[in-house]
């Protein structure tokens, strides 16, 4: 793998992203609660932009037997990646997809002084 120096820290905040080119291949590098994250730019779909659709939350439910409801609750706020393409959503903090049991193509990241530094 070759190391890549992507961007400064100061130029990512903490929620953000930022789409570059490495290699031929569109990756966007997360910044997610300080820590940061980088995947190719392709939704395991239909190869949609997936890097570049909403960070949004999602629900989880829980049936209660006892009382015969179920209890929903908004999560994950900032830290699910919705294609913009048919709504695949990954969580953004380890790729994983909600949808299937697809995962992002991911690559390390490594932050050296100020620079963020991508290995492809």
């Amino acid at each position: 793998m070759k190391e890549h120096v992507v961007a400064r820290a100061d130029e990512l905040n903490e929620g953000e992203r930022m789409l570059v080119e490495i290699e031929g291949r569109e990756i966007a590098v997360f910044n997610v609660d300080g820590e940061y994250k980088a995947y190719t730019n392709w939704c395991a779909h239909q190869a949609g932009p997936v890097c570049e659709g909403t960070l949004t939350g999602t629900w989880t439910a829980e049936y209660d037997q006892e009382n015969l409801k179920v209890c929903m609750e908004w999560c994950s706020e900032d830290k699910i990646l919705s294609c913009p393409w048919h709504g695949w959503e990954y969580n953004v903090t380890n790729g994983e997809s909600l949808t299937s049991n697809a995962q992002l193509p991911s690559h390390p990241v490594r932050v050296d002084g100020e620079d963020i530094i991508v290995s492809v």
